[in-house]
């Protein structure tokens, strides 16, 4: 079964924005808004946390997957979290986070081993 996609337009706009908003839930029920980087590869969209496994957005999102939603433009769009762990997903996210975010400072901690394993495909709900 193929993963759900999202409007073109919606992939237009995270392919063409630098940074979006990913809200999660914390423990007490309050959203955490987090600045991230979002990448599209192929209709799909990634992220990765900039912090490893640390990132308490990245940690909100593996415990509560569908309680996740994209922030960007002014609109908000629910979305479900979803850990990739196959090495062309991986690879993918990384060639795109190399290819949109090149001239930025902090790319090098994007790609590095230890972050790699909090690849996120984001889909719609």
């Amino acid at each position: 079964m193929a993963n759900p996609t999202f409007e073109p337009d919606t992939l237009e706009q995270l392919d063409r924005l630098k940074e979006v908003r990913i809200e999660t839930t914390r423990p007490d029920g309050t959203v955490r808004s987090t600045i991230i980087w979002a990448i599209v590869d192929d209709g799909e969209v990634f992220v990765r946390s900039w912090k490893g496994d640390r990132g308490h957005w990245y940690q909100a999102a593996l415990d509560a997957p569908d309680d996740v939603a994209l922030v960007f433009d002014g609109a908000r769009i629910p979305v479900r979290a979803v850990l990739t762990t196959d090495q062309q997903s991986i690879d993918r996210c990384s060639a795109g986070l190399v290819r949109k975010y090149k001239k930025c400072a902090s790319l090098d901690s994007m790609v590095q081993p230890y972050n790699l394993g909090t690849t996120l495909r984001i889909e719609p709900r």
